[in-house]
This record gives C-alpha cells, structure tokens and sequence, in this order.
C-alpha cells in the first residue's frame, strides 16, 4: 500500500456523500507497498481503509471486492468492501477507481515465532477452504507470461551471473503444470505485513489484490519463503513445520504437493525477485513509496536452488 494520487478532506467528504458513514473526521496517507494509493480513514462511524487503484481496472476489480465481501461473510478476518447507496462496492475517486473497506484490529510482527507460524498456516487453510464456493476465477496475472515480459525488461540492470540465473529460472518453470496441483483461490502476497496479529491471533488478513485462481500450494510457498525465513536466507525448520503442521490440519497435503514443493519455493522466490527487480530499476512516480531490495530474494533463491530436501511436515 502506498500514496501516489493526493485525495483531500474536502475531496474525500463529497465522495463519501454516496455512502453512509457519516463525517469524516481524519484522513491519512498509508506509507508502505507500492501498488495502489491507501489512506487510514476515521468517520463519525467508524475506521476504514480508502484504495484509490493505479493499475487494476474497474473491469477487474470486481473480483478481489466480491472475493473479500465473499471470505468475510464465510469468518475470514479480512477487509469487508462498504457498498455505496447504488449497492456497488467500487467507485470513482479522482478519475481513479476506488473503495471503501472495513479496517481490522491488530500490528504486523517483524520477527514471527512458531506459534504465529502455525496460525497463519491454519488461516491460510480456512481461508482456502472458504474459497472453494467462491464462483468467480481470476488467471494469475503474475503467471509464466509475465515472467517472460518482464524478464527481459530488468536483464541489463544486471550482472552477467544474475541476469544467467534469472534466464535460468524463467525457462525452467515456463512449463510447469501447476493444473495438476489442487487449484482455487490464493492471496499470493501473504506476507508478514499484510498479515495483523492480536498477540498469538491471527486479528486480519490485508492486501487482497493480488489474489487470483491458481495452485493452492504455491501460496503456501510464498507465505511460508517469507514467515519462516531466517537472516541467513534459508527456512527455519521449526518455524516451517509449524506453518505447514497448521495448514495441514486445515487442509491435508496430497502427495502430488510433496513432490512439487521444492519447485514451489523455486517459483515463489523468483517471482519476487523478478517483481523487486522491476519496482526498483522501473518505478513509477509517487509520494511515500519504497521499493524493496530484490537481493533478499535472490539470496532466498539461491538456497532454495543449493538445497537438496527443503523442509517439509
């Protein structure tokens, strides 16, 4: 989440005339992420999260609101879209798309221990299973013919070995057939910021506009590449088993996801490298942004690849 379209009180007052949530009484610009402009706002009825988006379309949003709308209603602590007086979740705020959602109790935690790990595998669980009725699909838009448009674009920021690696890992896994792992809906940017903890409770789930249709087990990948991972750049086994111990209880592993695990990691590493790569040598314009170092994946890929049995249950 970050600020790159400037909203005023007085802008921000004659949009929210289309709903009831009565007066604004603060407005405040989310300073972190980088994908779409996020304030913090307080109403005389209650505290909200207010998404102006910069680059999903109106004709794709439907998705993540009624994918939110749909978890909520099904216990998933995750922000729930305020319809406005025509009942539509989206709107239109300086000639930008944009909503309204319910804003959730609770801190990220820098430094997870194996208990949090367990209750974000669980609640990654729950929160694939609440998905399975939920009819709408979305390709995953950071899918394999991403990695191939986007490759070559950050190639000649890079080092001889570095740009080796990425070609490497690019064609390895343009042919995976991730149709043959379990499939449904997956948050696909579960990290630990986007995650809110009440003590050792999982208090909401945040940032759900990455969410698309795709291996269940790729999600898992790359919540626990990011909760279980330790300074040296490789996974913590406890930490990691405890993340998988509370998904399976959840949702069982099928064999099929053992074998693909090590190629999972693989994948979700390279993933984030490659969009790190890109946000930092490519940004756009905007206040109050900050690009992450792409070298941490890299760092991760790299153990992952050296790697002959990642952790598993």
């Amino acid at each position: 989440m970050s600020v790159y379209t400037t909203v005023t009180e007085g802008e921000l007052s004659t949009w929210l005339g289309d709903y009831s949530l009565g007066q604004l009484l603060e407005l405040k610009g989310i300073a972190s992420g980088i994908e779409n402009t996020n304030y913090f706002v307080t109403t005389s009825n209650g505290r909200f999260v207010l998404t102006l988006f910069e680059k999903l379309t109106a004709d794709e949003l439907p998705f993540y609101l009624n994918l939110m709308a749909h978890l909520a209603r099904h216990g998933i602590p995750c922000p729930a879209p305020v319809a406005n007086r025509q009942n539509q979740f989206l709107g239109v705020l300086k000639n930008k798309p944009a909503c309204i959602v319910s804003r959730l109790e609770g801190k990220s935690v820098a430094e997870p221990n194996a208990v949090h790990c367990e209750a974000i595998g669980e609640m990654l669980g729950q929160m694939h299973i609440a998905g399975m009725s939920f009819s709408q699909m979305m390709p995953n838009p950071r899918g394999a013919s991403w990695r191939s448009a986007t490759s070559p674009m950050v190639l000649p920021f890079l080092s001889e070995a570095q740009a080796g690696l990425l070609e490497g890992e690019v064609a390895r896994h343009a042919n995976d057939n991730l149709l043959s792992l379990p499939q449904g809906v997956i948050h696909a940017d579960l990290f630990r910021d986007n995650v809110l903890m009440q003590g050792d409770r999982i208090g909401g789930l945040i940032d759900f506009y990455f969410a698309c249709t795709d291996a269940l087990l790729y999600d898992v990948a790359i919540t626990v590449n990011d909760w279980c991972m330790q300074a040296d750049s490789t996974l913590d086994p406890g930490r990691t088993r405890a993340l998988l111990g509370g998904y399976h209880r959840v949702r069982p592993f099928e064999p099929v996801e053992r074998d693909a695990w090590p190629s999972m990691l693989r994948l979700a590493a390279l993933r984030f490298w490659l969009s790190r790569l890109f946000d930092l040598h490519l940004p756009r314009d905007g206040d109050l942004t900050h690009a992450h170092d792409p070298g941490h994946f890299e760092r991760i890929l790299r153990n992952h690849i050296a790697t002959d049995r990642p952790v598993w249950l």
